[in-house]
């Protein structure tokens, strides 16, 4: 039975054509109708599905088409920002500007759930298949220029995989290195500053080919590979000596990188290295009222009796519960930490399932008051045969973009000094490609207990309170 086609959906965009210069010099043909949309006039971007296939289609205000493509695998999809959207086909690059976040939101959804896509994710086989995201959702931070000139501003971060690699040239020079989602290729350069004979550079478009301009202009393309695809996809044409990365989220495993991280093992030889080679997940309890009544208090709206003549009032506690199943992303002062922290290591290269892991935990209370919540941090090492750096994200330590996240407790718990808050922290990787985190504490004194369920995948950034 044929497939109907689904209702387009209709948007509201400036449109901006980039790297036309680019486009000159290969003579590559840029359409003339596209070449009049300007960034003064707004035009209509359809989305529609038929059989089985998302096309966009751009009009102008007399309804003439200007652009009409089928959504691929091989098309470049990329967040900008948080109301813009870039699309590459081959080498030309269109910049969509929504009219609202919302609007580009709602975009990203649709293209998320493009039957193609969903396809090409069932097909493929990865180690830790949960945390492989599609490809629109895994552009939005480290695929686009912008995004990748903070990620390299980050001196202190940068600083410190340099000197890792550099201060371990023994185990890069005259080896085979493989650079899982490498970006901008940075770690690739510093392999080969380190003496690194071969570097495979995996990425997936649109950066691919913006790593491979780098490459080029450095003169090291007899050096550095970049191998454009999805690091699950592409094929490594040697087995290599060390895979470096960056694969950290939020709480360490809050990035869909992780999953390819893992899986480029297949191409490590025996005794290989991998930077990081291990990490440690810390959690401490915290004391802080503010931060709990804070975020009590995001539910108020709910509170209204007579909200244009309509009483919210029986859906405020179960939205308290919606805005207390996020993980919040801030940074805090050590002094609310009520217990030394325990850790949970994880080794990189022997780790066998990163989809469920069981942190127990007996805390001894160094003060008396109330619990809120548990705190969490990580520290990863790059260990070498000459030296191990660390990268930690400690509160005592200087800011990172990783920050630090703090998971609140459904109810807080009292306990006096020198009790004990005992119990275990569940990560449980779901069907949207990230954790729920299941905690469960009790002091052991009162057997008073508390615990909450909360979703990775669905933070809340408190960034107004993280310091520049």
């Amino acid at each position: 039975m044929e497939e109907k086609s689904k209702e387009p959906q209709r948007f509201s965009v400036r449109v901006f054509t980039l790297q036309e210069e680019q486009c000159k010099k290969e003579e590559l043909h840029i359409p003339e109708e596209v070449r009049r949309v300007t960034a003064e006039k707004e035009v209509n971007l359809y989305l529609t599905t038929q059989k089985g296939a998302q096309q966009l289609k751009l009009q102008d205000g007399n309804r003439t088409v200007v652009l009409q493509l089928t959504i691929t695998a091989e098309t470049g999809l990329c967040q900008v920002g948080g109301q813009s959207f870039l699309v590459t086909v081959g080498h030309l690059n269109f910049l969509l500007r929504f009219k609202s976040p919302a609007d580009m939101k709602r975009f990203q959804l649709l293209l998320r759930n493009s039957p193609e896509r969903s396809r090409n994710q069932t097909s493929r086989t990865t180690v830790f298949k949960t945390l492989k995201s599609s490809p629109a959702e895994g552009y939005q931070f480290h695929s686009c220029l912008l995004q990748q000139q903070t990620l390299l501003q980050d001196s202190q971060r940068i600083s410190i995989y340099q000197r890792a690699i550099l201060a371990n040239e023994v185990d890069f020079r005259g080896k085979v290195v493989l650079d899982v989602c490498c970006g901008s290729g940075i770690l690739s350069f510093f392999a080969v500053q380190a003496g690194a004979t071969r570097v495979y550079a995996v990425e997936s478009k649109p950066m691919a080919q913006y790593t491979q301009i780098l490459v080029d202009s450095n003169c090291l393309s007899e050096r550095i590979t970049v191998l454009e695809g999805e690091a699950e996809e592409v094929i490594c044409p040697d087995m290599v000596d060390v895979i470096i990365s960056e694969p950290m989220g939020y709480m360490l495993l809050g990035d869909t990188l992780m999953g390819s991280f893992m899986h480029a093992r297949k191409w490590l030889k025996p005794n290989g290295l991998m930077f990081p080679s291990s990490a440690d997940i810390h959690l401490a309890p915290f004391s802080d009222e503010q931060l709990y009544t804070e975020h009590c208090a995001r539910a108020s709206f709910w509170q209204q009796r007579s909200f244009y003549g309509v009483d919210l009032a029986a859906l405020h506690s179960p939205v308290v519960d919606e805005f207390l199943k996020q993980p919040i992303v801030d940074a805090f002062d050590v002094h609310i930490l009520v217990a030394r922290s325990v850790k949970h290591r994880i080794n990189f290269v022997d780790v066998k399932d990163l989809n469920r892991m069981e942190i127990p935990f007996a805390f001894t209370l160094l003060q008396s008051g109330v619990v809120h919540g548990l705190a969490f941090w990580f520290d990863v090492a790059y260990a070498g045969s000459k030296a191990v750096v660390w990268l930690s994200t400690a509160p005592s330590e200087p800011l990172t973009r990783w920050c630090q996240v703090r998971c609140l407790l459904q109810a807080p718990l009292f306990a006096k000094a020198g009790e004990t808050l005992s119990g275990r922290v569940l990560l449980a990787a779901n069907d949207r490609e990230s954790y729920d985190i299941h905690i469960k504490a009790t002091v052991d004194q009162s057997n008073f207990t508390s615990g909450n369920i909360l979703d990775l995948k669905n933070p809340f950034f408190r960034l107004h309170l993280i310091p520049p």
